[in-house]
């Protein structure tokens, strides 16, 4: 279970992540859409990843997010 927040210091609390930039992660979310890695739709919410998921859906998301992450 993972999330990700777009912001500067660390993320402790529901106050840090207040400081999170939406904006930030929307421009990352639809990166990952791009790239065929769909994520909740929400910063707030959480995505799993499942055993379902082999070796080269981790690559697929790895090189999505590395494009997603140059987005935002």
């Amino acid at each position: 279970m993972f999330t990700w927040f777009f912001t500067l210091g660390p993320m402790t609390d529901r106050d840090s992540a207040s400081e999170s930039k939406p904006e930030a992660f929307g421009r990352f979310f639809r990166a990952m859409l791009d790239g065929a890695v769909y994520l909740p739709p929400s910063q707030y919410e959480a995505a799993f990843l499942g055993a379902a998921h082999a070796e080269p859906d981790v690559q697929q998301t790895i090189a999505a997010a590395k494009q997603g992450f140059a987005r935002s």
